[in-house]
């Protein structure tokens, strides 16, 4: 194959995108930062599907500048996560270098992707070797070298510049010690090359990957393989329908527990008995509790018993979950506005949280994108809020550092002009609002906005996402973490001792306010004790504001000014 058609590239899009969505989850494994988040290879996975969306409507003869016009495009508006924006990136260079063409040679391929690693290369303000960036220009370099030697077709060059990104991500641990320390490649060269051997299927073989299970979780219907995650810690595949537990009061009764163990095991599975001189606590799942019910009251009598049906639990959690991905939707069909001559600012912020939420609408924020660090909304979801906000100038708030590169792409695509200010937390999105004066100018405003939030020390309180040695920290899956200014601090037991040494450590002689916003799995009164806290080491002069956020994934963010 001397040159690559429009079909072809077309079709190698379409199974990099299923590619890179079968193994989303492998990808995502190679994320080292151990705090939960919109991990790599799902950005990525998200940002190339809204591609594959569009392509699929393309018919046959449609040329090569025209595929890749309509992949860059959506590669754009549907990019997540830092990760995503530098794959739309890629492409985005790519179509540059294909423009005009109906068919590319093996010299022209090489040649868009160095433009679309030259465009990825300079969005990124301080880049990071042994990252995506690297994987991506090892493979232009060599699909350089591979276009001038005489009789390359296309069909080999794609392979040999998949071959070179697949020996520069292994190379990437000797780049990056924190990749060298876990054992790991980085994921978004990772994620890079998943999409390239994805497209290399058909380039070569002319077969489009499959997508496996065209149906996401969420929506698929209960069956045997629907998983099930108990109050005691037990996950996996639900094969007998009820959670049983119960207690018994041994009394009188010698019967070795032993034996109870072993009758459970035949009637059901996750057995766990425990005894000691006066209780024995049980617990199984079975399709017979009144078997292990009546078996232990040989044993004492029952006490605290508790039988849930795990099938119609996880019936109702498929349930809601269609019910919110429908509301969140709706909620992102955002009617557009003319921007409106008489009105010279608007704002639009990132955050999740009712709580959060109602914070930014009260002090003038407009359009609120629900999103976060685990969702990270997509540039056409905040760019759909910025079209709904009738002002001249619209400010953008991502309040997350892996949203900020998304934000900034809608700043091309919008029809006024847009400001993105790089808030990195919630507290300095706060701030900066705070901070507005609507007698200043758009320049004027994003200086004194941006003061603001780098003003604030910023504090989080969440859990560890997975096992990890992170920053000097050997840190468990579950543990309670500490980030200071998005770094982990220390790893903790307890929330509320968490919360406090944290408090201590942002607080500054020259604060004088703190706020703590408390969210999923903190409770008020825990926020109160972090306040007493508060008052009693550094005085009542200091004004504590305790907010219930509601926010996920961080049970306590805490900030001071």
């Amino acid at each position: 194959m001397n040159f690559l058609k429009g079909k072809t590239l077309r079709d190698a899009i379409i199974s990099g995108a299923n590619h890179i969505a079968n193994n989303r989850q492998q990808v995502d494994a190679l994320n080292v930062f151990p705090v939960p988040d919109g991990d790599t290879g799902t950005n990525m996975s998200m940002t190339i599907s809204a591609a594959k969306r569009e392509l699929e409507r393309l018919d046959d003869d449609a040329t090569i500048e025209e595929v890749s016009k309509t992949a860059a495009s959506a590669l754009l508006r549907g990019a997540r996560g830092n990760s995503g924006v530098i794959l739309s990136l890629l492409f985005r260079g790519f179509s540059k270098g294909l423009a005009g063409k109906s068919t590319a040679a093996p010299a022209d391929i090489a040649n868009a992707l160095s433009l679309g690693v030259e465009a990825a290369y300079k969005a990124v303000m301080k880049p990071t070797e042994g990252t995506i960036l690297t994987v991506s220009r090892a493979a232009a370099e060599k699909a350089r070298e591979a276009a001038g030697e005489a009789g390359k077709d296309v069909a080999k060059l794609w392979c040999e510049l998949t071959q070179a990104a697949s020996e520069m991500l292994e190379k990437t641990p000797e780049m990056l010690p924190v990749l060298k320390k876990a054992g790991v490649v980085d994921a978004g060269g990772k994620g890079l090359l998943v999409v390239f051997e994805g497209m290399a299927s058909v380039i070569r073989d002319d077969v489009i990957i499959p997508l496996a299970g065209a149906v996401s979780a969420p929506a698929q219907q209960e069956s045997a393989a629907a998983f099930f995650e108990d109050d005691d810690g037990f996950s996996g595949e639900i094969t007998f329908t009820y959670c049983t537990e119960f207690i018994i009061l041994r009394g009188e009764s010698e019967k070795s527990p032993l034996a109870l163990r072993a009758f459970l095991e035949t009637i059901g599975d996750c057995v766990v008995v425990v005894d000691d001189d006066e209780i024995i606590k049980v617990h199984v799942h079975t399709d017979h509790p009144g078997k292990a019910m009546e078996e232990a009251l040989a044993y004492g009598m029952l006490t605290k018993l508790k039988v849930d049906n795990m099938r119609l639990q996880f019936a109702d959690k498929v349930s809601n979950a269609q019910k919110a991905a429908k509301a969140e939707a709706q909620r992102g069909n955002l009617p557009y506005a003319a921007p409106d001559p008489d009105r010279l600012f608007g704002f639009v912020a990132v955050a999740a949280g009712e709580g959060v939420r109602q914070l930014f609408l009260d002090l003038g924020v407009d359009q609120v994108v629900s999103g976060g660090q685990t969702m990270n909304p997509s540039t056409d979801d905040i760019l759909s809020a910025v079209q709904s906000v009738g002002a001249q100038t619209v400010f953008v708030l991502p309040n997350n550092k892996n949203i900020i590169m998304a934000a900034e792409q809608s700043v091309s695509l919008a029809d006024r002009q847009v400001i993105v200010l790089q808030t990195k937390t919630i507290p300095q999105g706060l701030s900066a609002m705070l901070a507005f004066d609507a007698e200043q100018d758009a320049d004027q405003n994003f200086l004194a906005m941006s003061r603001a939030a780098g003003r604030v020390a910023t504090g989080q309180i969440t859990f560890a996402a997975r096992d990890s040695d992170f920053d000097g920290h050997k840190i468990k899956q579950g543990e309670i973490l500490a980030l200071e200014e998005g770094k982990v601090a220390f790893v903790e037991k307890d929330l509320v001792k968490a919360a406090n040494k944290l408090a201590k450590a942002i607080i500054r002689k020259d604060s004088t306010f703190v706020t703590i916003l408390y969210g999923e799995g903190a409770t008020e009164e825990q926020a109160g004790e972090v306040e007493k806290y508060i008052h009693a080491k550094f005085g009542d002069d200091l004004e504590v504001a305790v907010i219930n956020g509601g926010q996920p994934v961080y049970y306590f963010i805490l900030s001071a000014e």
